[in-house]
């Protein structure tokens, strides 16, 4: 009989954590009647935009959204190449699709799994030769790590770029003195149930220091509302409101999260400790720490090692196994002519370990002991 299998994620054990806490939260909300736009959302705000170090953050009702809402304040549309990484989730590439824009696919970092420069760079100038205008490029801090938004920013401001931070992985990491969300123009972040941090169903949300785009956000998110009300639309806009309900869930789960980032940070020591003269296991630049969404490693057999893993109950997943270029829906869109050699490797390689705060040493000990076993150790 195989062994019980290890939660991936573990929620219950953080639910167990909050008892109590949650049920009052979500009681409260209960009872106010205020379940769109009531007083949690607001506070949520306030309390993001005080930990992440930013001036304004406007929530939504999921990451996707936040990435397309910024897009669409930017006024981003036909014509337009958005520059975003070949091995992330599609969300990032498709939502300057939805505005007629082009996705430019570039090649990613072999160690931080982030947006290469040096393929942006070389990106730019091919997107130019096809009479597409660049307008914007969106770094994804890939399984919590924040991109080299110095070598991206510094690209960017040369060609005219906005920059969008994709934290919808990276939520309470931070690079160079700065808490992701605070590197670029504007960034967006998903509160989906798995994130770092997250709530009980589908929550987003936008940060900026540019008031006027926040003001523009928060227009677009309520169908265009204007000062009058939501009866006077000055654009057209979209329902995209956080329920107060799940923010009053996040306002209780933020109070615990650096705490929660801390345990992240002992599993994947101690992952890093046992497992490196194994496998190639991830490595955080200098100045970075990060939010552990995943903790994966890269295996020129892995899909044997997986295999293998599930058989003693550990539980793996793969992200991703096919590079966006490579996606149907995504056929014909360009690629940087440096090509994406690195971001299909990855496919290949890419496994992801359980990791989460509650993840116990004896549970980590059977991650260690099998995946030892698996590479012949």
């Amino acid at each position: 009989m195989a062994p019980a299998p290890i939660p991936f994620v573990d929620l219950a054990a953080q639910r167990r954590r909050l008892s109590g806490r949650i049920e009052a939260a979500v009681q409260r909300v209960i009872e106010s009647g205020a379940y769109i736009m009531g007083p949690q959302v607001a506070e949520l705000e306030q309390r993001l935009a005080a930990h992440t170090g930013v001036a304004q953050v406007v929530s939504c009702a999921n990451g996707t959204q936040a990435i397309e809402l910024i897009l669409r304040a930017w006024e981003i549309g036909r014509g337009d190449a958005v520059f975003v990484p070949a091995f992330t989730f599609a969300a990032t590439a498709e939502a300057p699709a939805w505005h007629g824009a082009t996705p430019v696919f570039c090649d990613v970092e072999p160690e931080t799994f982030n947006l290469d420069p040096a393929s942006l760079e070389a990106a730019i100038g091919h997107a130019a030769t096809l009479g597409l205008k660049p307008k914007a490029v969106i770094p994804v801090d890939l399984f919590g790590v924040p991109a080299d938004y110095r070598a991206i920013g510094a690209i960017a401001r040369q060609h005219g770029l906005r920059v969008l931070q994709d934290a919808a992985q990276s939520y309470g990491a931070s690079r160079d003195g700065r808490r992701a969300g605070a590197h670029a123009d504007a960034a967006a972040t998903s509160f989906y149930p798995a994130k770092p941090l997250g709530c009980y169903g589908d929550g987003g949300a936008m940060l900026t220091d540019d008031a006027d785009l926040a003001a523009r956000l928060r227009s677009l998110r309520f169908h265009g509302m204007g000062g009058g009300g939501q009866y006077d639309n000055v654009q057209l806009g979209t329902t995209g409101r956080l329920d107060t309900i799940q923010a009053a869930i996040l306002l209780e789960k933020l109070a615990i999260l650096d705490q929660e980032q801390a345990a992240r940070q002992r599993v994947a020591d101690r992952y890093g400790a046992a497992l490196g003269n194994l496998a190639i296991t991830p490595r955080t630049p200098e100045g970075v720490a990060s939010a552990w969404a995943q903790y994966t490693l890269r295996l020129p057999d892995r899909d044997r090692v997986k295999a293998e893993l599930a058989g003693h109950g550990i539980p793996t997943m793969i992200y991703y196994p096919k590079a966006l270029a490579d996606q149907a829906a995504f056929a014909g869109s360009p690629v940087s002519p440096t090509g994406i050699p690195v971001s299909r490797q990855l496919t290949a390689e890419v496994l992801a370990l359980p990791i989460h705060p509650y993840l116990e040493p004896a549970a980590q000990d059977r991650v260690i002991e099998a995946l030892r076993r698996a590479l012949g150790a």
